[in-house]
């Protein structure tokens, strides 16, 4: 499986990602703010503009920083026209000017989200985690410096082979951070161990490989303000290195990109999607996701036949997702609330990974119909559209300048997804279904 994905791989050099913002010229930083950093040459940037995500460009400049800024600046201005022109109608539409009173202080987006948090809610960070303590340790380092008023974190050590975990949860991070051990491996038993831990009226989600800006929660929670129907919360995942190729294949291959529009999703008012709401896999991933305590209770939790550790290999953010929708809550997605994942760094790993997206989702689907056998007719009716939906899909990436790695990873995922049914049914049949 692996060899087929690094065949005729592509070769590019590392490039740096930052991360910068329009209106504080000159300055790079960081992904998750680990604070300044003057590159030179090549970067990957994601773009902001008052805090606010417009989309990554990429841009060169051998002059030195300054004309980097420069050139990443330019390129933002011309690719992510778009998206500046929607911000400022937002913030005229707010104010009425698009700027703060005299020039200075706060601008409305920002006024708004410190409204939202007038009475911030108070939100349990769950990480689930096994055998991978040094990237835990730049989660946890990320996690403790949200700007957010009132939130704990739990790490849920998932069936580690030692006890690094637990001596860096209790040393290190001793007084800041809760420590959870959960013996049996599956990512969505480690999760409903962390849920059944939660204090919190929400409950976050992230994995031990990312890192999370400081404003991640507060745009968890404003989302959240915004409609006391929504009963979950999907966020922005970016790239925090792309320093290999493989992971670069990986960002080109989409699997984390949602865009950087919000959006809410309800089944009492279906966008125009052929496959909705089977289409879980759009509405965000499980490494930036949060929902209402009490809503996720509700359904059950995490369905421990799906997700890493399993031999389904993946699905259960999925079919929370679906189960959410399905119980008549509404489905928010926030690009303001943003995630820098380290995408795997070998072709064998993205590999792997790429068809354990395949077989998530195949696990995914089958579990929402074991779960309600009545889901069936539904989706045949949709499968047609899907068929035609995949068969458009898989010739725009062959349109890719670089379409033979692409097609080679889409047909890992296609493989997947035939896996997938049945890495679901031997999970229940092991008894690792729904608690």
């Amino acid at each position: 499986m692996n060899s087929l994905a690094m065949r005729s791989a592509p070769v590019r050099p590392p490039v740096p990602v930052v991360d910068i913002d329009l209106a504080r010229p000159g300055e790079f930083r960081l992904p998750g703010d680990r604070g300044p950093v003057r590159p030179q040459g090549k970067v990957r940037a994601l773009v902001r503009l008052h805090g606010l995500p417009l989309g990554m460009v990429s841009a060169m400049d051998t002059s030195g920083p300054e004309g980097l800024w420069r050139a990443v600046a330019n390129a933002a201005y011309v690719e992510l026209s778009g998206q500046l022109a929607r911000h400022r109608a937002v913030d005229r539409t707010v104010d009425g000017t698009g700027t703060p009173e005299g020039g200075v202080g706060e601008w409305p987006c920002q006024a708004l989200r410190r409204h939202a948090l007038h009475d911030a809610p108070a939100i349990s960070v769950v990480v689930a985690t096994r055998d991978r303590p040094e990237l835990l340790r730049r989660c946890l380092r990320s996690l403790l410096r949200s700007e957010y008023p009132e939130f704990e974190i739990i790490v849920v050590d998932n069936a580690s082979s030692d006890g690094a975990t637990e001596a860096l949860v209790r040393g290190e991070f001793r007084g800041q951070v809760r420590y959870v051990r959960e013996p049996v491996a599956g990512l969505a038993r480690a999760h409903n161990r962390g849920l059944a831990r939660a204090r919190g009226c929400l409950v976050a989600f992230t994995d031990d490989d990312t890192l999370v800006d400081p404003g991640w929660l507060s745009a968890l929670a404003e989302a959240f303000a915004h409609d006391t129907r929504i009963g979950c919360v999907t966020g922005l995942i970016v790239p925090a290195e792309l320093e290999t190729p493989a992971q670069t294949a990986l960002e080109r291959q989409g699997a984390f990109a949602k865009g950087y529009v919000p959006r809410t999703w309800s089944v009492s008012d279906p966008p125009a999607d052929p496959l909705f709401p089977f289409t879980a896999g759009r509405f965000g991933s499980g490494a930036n996701m949060a929902f209402r305590t009490d809503v996720l209770l509700s359904l059950g939790g995490f369905d421990t036949a799906t997700g890493a550790g399993t031999p389904g290999r993946g699905g259960d953010d999925l079919l929370a997702f679906f189960e959410v929708l399905t119980a008549g809550h509404l489905l928010a997605y926030q690009p303001s609330a943003i995630v820098w994942h380290s995408h795997r760094r070998t072709w064998d790993a993205v590999a792997a990974q790429v068809f354990g997206y395949g077989a998530g989702l195949g696990a995914y689907l089958t579990g929402a119909l074991v779960r309600n056998p009545r889901r069936l007719p539904a989706l045949l009716r949709r499968l047609p559209r899907g068929i035609r939906y995949a068969m458009t899909r898989s010739r725009d990436r062959s349109a890719d300048p670089e379409a033979d790695w692409s097609r080679r990873l889409a047909l890992l995922e296609v493989r997947g997804m035939v896996y997938g049914p049945c890495g679901y049914l031997r999970g229940r049949l092991t008894g690792a279904g729904p608690r």
